[in-house]
């Protein structure tokens, strides 16, 4: 258990609020806006509106932080679908984060019954009412999401949202993917914020088929995505462009490796850098140049 910590609220361009973890040294979201961005890189990435049609839904969310992917999800499925059964996990680190996210003025934009369910989930660790069943669990994800695996879990949608690759690796290996794919439905969908060579290179690595979530239509060079899908069925997915294809072949889509499950990230990350300086592939710069992202 870590020791307790005091997450300092900060506000986002949209009005909702995110933490900055020193442990990690980045937010947990977007500058842009935490809310937002649960709804447009992961809500609607993984169709939910339209599963939300459906009897029944199974969703896990990995490093579930502040809850925003969760309150989003349900906020949407409850909106087109009050009936519908839902199954959720979550898979956390720190549960002082999720405890000092249900200050009232940090949850008050979601809906009340979504503020009960963000509540009992930080205090109680689960919820189980009308129709919803959550649970929280603790601990490093590469460890508890063997549980998921074990019982044979499927989710409709899951909601990828560690630190970065840079600061958390380990959460972005080849051997990580491999467990999380055992947690998506056939026809399901994961989404995460992250557009890197090298995850997604871990997720095909895994046996994934990927898709880009597309940027809006004015936007400047370097914002050429706005993360990943990926399923196991290409058809349903917005293909990568040329220049995200051709980023693939560069030595920053060499993935990150953890064979054990268990090594640090220094040891993830020396790995990682020794491979690429050994690797005779493109430089990213010299992509970077070719495509003229600054």
């Amino acid at each position: 258990m870590k020791q307790a910590h005091t997450w300092i609220p900060q506000v986002t361009q949209d009005g909702s609020f995110t933490f900055f973890s020193e442990e990690f040294g980045e937010t947990f979201h977007s500058q842009q806006g935490a809310r937002a961005e649960a709804f447009t890189k992961f809500v609607h990435a993984t169709q939910l509106v339209q599963k939300a049609k459906h009897d029944r839904l199974r969703l896990l969310d990995i490093c579930y932080g502040l809850g925003y992917n969760t309150a989003a999800a349900l906020e949407t499925i409850w909106q087109i679908n009050p009936a519908c059964q839902i199954e959720m996990y979550g898979l956390e680190l720190d549960a002082t984060v999720p405890r000092a996210a249900i200050e009232p003025r940090l949850i008050e934009r979601w809906s009340l019954q979504v503020q009960a369910v963000l509540t009992a989930i930080a205090i109680n660790h689960q919820y189980q009412q009308s129709g919803l069943t959550a649970q929280l669990i603790i601990g490093d994800a590469r460890q508890t999401i063997q549980m998921l695996c074990q019982s044979r879990f499927q989710a409709d949608a899951i909601f990828f949202d560690p630190f970065s690759p840079r600061r958390c690796p380990q959460l972005w290996t080849v051997e990580f993917f491999q467990q999380v794919s055992q947690c998506l439905a056939a026809d399901g969908r994961l989404a995460t914020y992250s557009r890197s060579a090298s995850v997604r290179s871990a997720m095909l690595a895994a046996g994934f088929s990927i898709g880009t979530i597309p940027v809006k239509e004015s936007h400047l060079p370097h914002e050429w995505s706005q993360g990943t899908v990926a399923t196991f069925d290409a058809s349903s997915l917005q293909p990568l462009s040329q220049l995200e294809q051709e980023h693939l072949q560069t030595r920053a889509a060499i993935p990150y490796r953890d064979p054990s499950l268990s090594d640090s990230a220094e040891v993830i990350s020396a790995r990682h850098q020794q491979e690429q300086q050994q690797s005779q592939r493109e430089s990213t710069s010299s992509w970077r140049r070719r495509w003229g992202i600054v």
